[in-house]
Formats: structure tokens, C-alpha cells, sequence
């Protein structure tokens, strides 16, 4: 008798009963696959933890000990900032990005720390033992405490890990693995969700950190189910336009540390090297006296960053003007044009408007907001903004300046960089000691902001 045949989602793993062009979960198209039910029992099956029958007794929160987790260092200071202080000892770590970004690259790099302390296994499903030692000498990564081996079969690496014992395991990457239980072919979702719930009691049961490197898809998630996002206990993603240097790497969930932390890392021949302050890297090569540029702070978890914001405003000859955002999102930026013509009085409805986040950067607070705008403006105008010159603050609907958070931390930043003013909203000034030397400008609108900002030309 022929077995009756389930759909699953490729995108979010939902469950139908009958294929569907439009996947009534998460709205994706083209995403519905047949599966067959054994492909499924098994699944369930195989994702049992081993040990028997034994089930564990449930205890009063207060018997529970309250030791705190065991942390070690990776070697490099901004993965350890992203992680939290360092990986923990049995966590399960997701690492994603685009292909040729530097996932595998730092995974490695990071072994010639790890093995110090720690037996290393490296799983590559997508490369060769060779093409590893190959990278591994380019990366001067030589300790005969790693380990490697070039296996997709979940099953051979169980094996590995209990022959070798390792005290922290890669796999590069979880899209290759694949379970002989399941009848589905690797990268599918039910192969992913299994083998990724194996490497989770793998790490949970035997205290092994697991760092899983996981391919992402066209709009930038990471591949399979969204509750592998779920699973794990950090999720790291590798961010960067391939065309440039820099890399950011930033933790998009975080059971250990903070979230929407980043470290910075500049992509060389000899592998990933740290930048330990990334905003002179943002910063680097800014022109002088030219309009349309204006630089903000924003905060990366505990982090401040400055960040320059470039825009540029020309009269549309069409009807209908072209509205380009790289960074910054684009409905807040056409808030902030119609806010800037409304309340600033400046006609950009009928120009060419772009912005542009200086080494790619993506800024997602509030607090850029009076830069976007003065940015604009100077565009505008043609009227440069001072080189030394700093704003901070969220802009409303009414055109008003409001107060962010941390702002005290982000004027010791400013100034240290040696910026000599900050436009600040007025609100806060009376609860702020400014640094030696940085004179704070307290404006309550942006129509204030933009002639505090721009000085005639000529």
C-alpha cells in the first residue's frame, strides 16, 4: 500500500496536507515539497535522545545549582565580544552568512587558539582534507590538537566525535549533513531540523561546544526551517559586501550575552584580522568640506560607533523622483523627507534623493535620524557640514528633537575621536557633563539643528 505523502515548507517547516503554491505560514511561494510520512517517523524517531526509558524526574527550581556557565576564549577578542565574554562550554553556536564571506575562515582561524586548552574536531562536509590543509597553512593554523575530517553522514561523525572526544566540535556545515534514517536528501528540512537536534543533545549531554556554520538564503536567513534559529543558543551572523574588506560579524540571538553586539574584522591574504575600533575604520578616507555628509554614534549592543552618513539630493527631471536607501531603512528615510520638507521647509519632494552608509554599516536605531536629516539638508543646500561636527538624536513626526539612550557614553566616544561638537536633542542637556573640550549644541527641532549645522558657503 502506498504511503500517504506529506508537504512541507522549505522556508519555515510547516506541515500541510496537500501542496499549496503559497505556504499558509509564512506567505513564502514555491516553497511546498513532497515528503513522504516514513521520511517523517523516522524523524521523530531518530531524534529521540539515546538512554532508554528513563525518564527524568522534575525538581523544585530551588534544588537547582546556580553554578555559573564555563567560559573560554576563541583567541580572538571580537568573537568573544560577540559571544558574550567567550563561548560557553556545551553551548550550540549557528554562524551564517553569504557564501565566500569568511564563515569558514574564521571558524578555522580561530582552532591555533582553541587548541591550546582544547582538542578540536573539524567537520567539513563541502571541502577535502586536503583543500583543509591547504587553508590551514595559508591561515598558519598547525596544532596536532585539531582534528579533521571531510564527512556529510551524521552518523560517521557521531562515531568520530565518540572515537576522538573532542572538546569542541565544527561543522561546516549543517546543510551537508545528512541522517540515514530519513529518506530526504541533505539540505532538506526535515535533514536539518534531525541533525541539527543530534549536534544540540550532543553538545547538551556530553558538555561539547558545537559551532555550526549554516548557508543563509536570497533574503539573507539562514537556510531551512526557521526553528533552527530556535534551537541553537547563539546565532551569529557574517555580514559585508564581498567587494570591500571589512567584515562585521553580529549576534542576532544570544542565550549567554547581549544581543545585536558586533565585532569587526578586515578580510587579508593571511585570514581575518581584528579591528579593535572600528569607528576609525568607518570613518577612514572622509572628504573635508564636502556637502552631504554628516557622522552619528550609534550603539552596537554595549558598544558606540561612529558611523558617516552620506546623502545626496539632485532636482528629478521625471515625475516621479527616485527614492535609493543603502543601510538605512528606506521607510524612515522617507519619513525623514517629508519631515525635512514639512518642518524644515526645504522642497526634496522634487529631487533625486540617496543614502548611503559609509562601509557597510547597517543602522537600525532611532538615533541616526538628525544626521540622516542634516545630511540631506547640507545636500541640499550645498552647504558642507563642519568636519568636527557630531549629531545624535531622533527626529518625530512634528519636526522635534527626542532624547536617546546611553547618550552619555556616546559624547565620550565623540570626543575621543576628536570631535569638538555634538548636536544633542535639549531635552538631556542638563543631565549630561560634557567631556573636555566638546562643546554640546542643544537644539529642539530640526529647523534649529540645520542652521546650527550648516554654514553659508563662499
Amino acid at each position: 500500500m502506498k504511503s500517504k505523502a506529506l508537504f512541507y515548507c522549505t522556508e519555515c517547516g510547516n506541515e500541510t496536507p496537500k501542496w499549496a503554491g503559497k505556504c499558509p505560514a509564512c506567505g513564502a511561494w514555491n516553497t511546498i515539497v513532497e515528503q513522504p510520512q516514513a521520511a517523517k517517523t523516522a524523524g521523530k524517531g531518530a531524534s529521540r535522545p539515546a538512554g532508554g526509558g528513563t525518564v527524568r524526574r522534575a525538581r523544585p527550581v530551588t534544588e537547582l545549582e546556580a553554578d555559573e556557565e564555563i567560559r573560554f576564549s576563541t583567541g580572538m577578542r571580537e568573537l568573544d565580544r560577540v559571544l558574550g565574554g567567550g563561548a560557553v562550554k556545551g553551548s550550540l553556536v549557528l554562524v551564517g552568512g553569504a557564501p565566500g564571506i569568511g564563515k569558514s575562515t574564521l571558524m578555522l582561524q580561530i582552532c591555533e587558539s582553541l587548541c591550546r586548552e582544547n582538542k578540536v574536531l573539524y567537520v567539513s562536509g563541502e571541502e577535502s582534507e586536503h583543500q583543509l590543509k591547504l587553508r590551514a597553512r595559508r591561515l598558519d593554523v598547525q596544532s596536532e590538537r585539531l582534528f579533521v575530517i571531510s564527512e556529510t553522514s551524521l552518523g560517521d561523525v557521531l562515531e568520530s566525535v565518540a572515537a576522538e572526544t573532542p572538546d569542541v566540535l565544527i561543522v561546516d556545515s549543517i546543510q551537508t549533513l545528512y541522517s540515514d534514517a530519513l529518506d530526504s536528501p541533505a539540505g532538506s528540512v526535515s535533514q536539518v531540523k534531525d541533525c541539527t537536534m543530534a549536534l544540540m543533545q550532543l553538545a547538551k549531554g556530553q558538555g561539547i561546544t558545537v559551532f555550526v556554520i549554516g548557508h543563509v538564503n536570497k533574503e539573507g536567513s539562514i537556510a531551512g526551517p526557521k526553528v533552527l534559529e530556535h534551537m541553537v543558543d547563539c546565532v551569529l551572523y557574517f555580514e559585508g559586501d564581498q567587494h570591500t574588506a571589512y567584515r562585521i560579524l553580529r549576534a542576532a540571538k544570544n542565550r549567554f550575552g547581549a544581543t545585536n553586539e558586533i565585532g569587526v574584522f578586515e578580510m587579508r591574504d593571511s585570514g581575518l584580522q581584528e579591528v579593535e575600533n572600528p569607528s576609525e575604520m568607518l570613518l577612514s578616507g572622509r572628504p573635508e568640506d564636502a556637502p552631504g555628509t554628516c557622522v552619528t554614534c550609534v550603539m552596537e549592543g554595549a558598544r558606540p560607533v561612529l558611523a558617516e552618513i552620506q546623502a545626496l539630493a539632485v532636482s528629478s527631471p521625471a515625475g516621479n523622483p527616485r527614492r535609493t536607501s543603502n543601510g538605512f531603512d528606506y521607510n524612515r528615510f522617507a519619513m525623514l523627507l517629508a519631515v525635512l520638507e514639512k518642518r524644515g521647509g526645504l522642497k526634496v519632494s522634487a529631487c533625486d534623493a540617496y543614502l548611503n552608509i559609509i562601509g557597510g554599516l547597517s543602522l537600525d536605531e532611532p538615533a541616526a535620524d538628525l544626521a540622516a536629516v542634516i545630511a540631506l539638508a547640507s545636500s541640499y543646500l550645498d552647504r558642507p557640514v563642519p568636519a568636527d561636527l557630531v549629531a545624535i538624536g531622533e527626529v518625530g513626526l512634528t519636526g522635534e528633537l527626542r532624547s536617546v539612550s546611553q547618550l552619555g557614553q556616546r559624547i565620550s566616544e565623540v570626543r575621543r575621536l576628536g570631535f569638538t561638537q555634538c548636536l544633542i536633542p535639549s531635552r538631556r542637556t542638563g543631565e549630561l557633563t560634557a567631556p573636555e573640550g566638546l562643546r554640546l549644541i542643544p537644539v529642539r527641532n530640526i529647523g534649529e539643528a540645520i542652521r546650527a549645522a550648516l554654514r553659508p558657503s563662499g
